[in-house]
């Protein structure tokens, strides 16, 4: 038996913000890490998130406004279930088909970033030119991994059978991955690619879409500002690279639904918590209040 926990809002908002009817974001928490293998405790990251979230402020000095006042609520926990992550993927693909059918803005929160797959089926139902910006160390790119196809390491691979990805802050990959990206033409936004002049970003540009849903998975950062990670990998973009880029993609395309996935709060200090926490609050300013 399943034991519920007690609800809580993102930001601790209270009605008529966080009411579901009027509310511009739907924050969806999926605690599932089964397919993780070294640092676990991905499941924890939606609470953890949700709980820091109390301690933001509500206005945002970059996009100068209160970014709660677009209407952010927070559904109930999207439980695991038996039979694998296949399986929890049309549970998640479920939670947001409705959210996306409804023009509202979809905001998963993982969990592993096997959950990834469910959500964009679902997104792109209702955005069928949708593309995906995956901000990641790791390719996530082997159509099988230890007997499985739909686990985190096979994510993006899953992914691209469905519409474009385009991958950003890479820096680890097996050769399987290696050749299935040159055998699909494709060429990622390595970590050591991103400058301060934007050609890097206008590369991104140029292959996203007009409609486009963002994949986080919090390692795309260099562990010496998120060392809080199942796979932590050197040589990652900081906070400013990384929101420089997110910002720009908001204002060129529409984001219609993004993840922030992979944070194990209990793998480092409590700041890796709050910055998946004001990460998800900045996205959300990016994507509905003037990014």
């Amino acid at each position: 038996m399943t034991r519920k926990r007690p609800h809580r809002n993102f930001l601790g908002l209270e009605p008529p913000l966080s009411d579901y009817d009027t509310a511009q974001a739907i924050i969806i928490p999926v605690p599932y890490d089964r397919t993780m293998e070294w640092r676990t405790g991905a499941r924890n990251a939606p609470r953890a998130i949700i709980e820091a979230s109390d301690y933001l402020e509500f206005y945002d000095l970059e996009l100068k406004t209160e970014i709660h006042r677009v209407g952010i609520h927070t559904t109930d926990e999207i439980n695991a279930v038996t039979g694998g992550p296949g399986r929890m993927t049309d549970r998640i693909y479920r939670a947001v088909k409705p959210v996306a059918a409804s023009g509202k803005l979809p905001v998963v929160l993982g969990g592993e970033h096997s959950i990834t797959f469910g959500a964009v089926r679902a997104v792109l139902e209702i955005y069928p030119g949708l593309s995906v910006l995956q901000l990641d160390a790791h390719t996530d790119l082997r159509d099988e991994y230890l007997g499985g196809r739909y686990g985190d390491a096979c994510v993006m691979r899953r992914v691209s059978e469905l519409c474009p990805v385009i991958p950003a802050g890479i820096r680890s990959s097996s050769f399987e991955e290696q050749e299935y990206l040159v055998s699909q033409k494709r060429r990622p936004l390595y970590a050591w690619e991103f400058d301060s002049d934007g050609k890097s970003t206008e590369r991104v540009l140029k292959m996203l879409t007009d409609d486009v849903y963002v994949t986080i998975d919090l390692d795309v950062f260099d562990p010496s500002v998120m060392p809080a990670v199942g796979t932590p990998e050197p040589g990652g973009p900081g906070w400013r690279v990384v929101l420089a880029l997110l910002r720009r993609v908001s204002r060129a395309k529409r984001i219609v639904g993004f993840d922030v996935v992979e944070l194990c709060p209990d793998e480092g200090p409590a700041a890796c918590t709050y910055l998946a926490a004001s990460l998800t609050y900045k996205m959300i300013g990016y994507a509905l209040a003037g990014g």
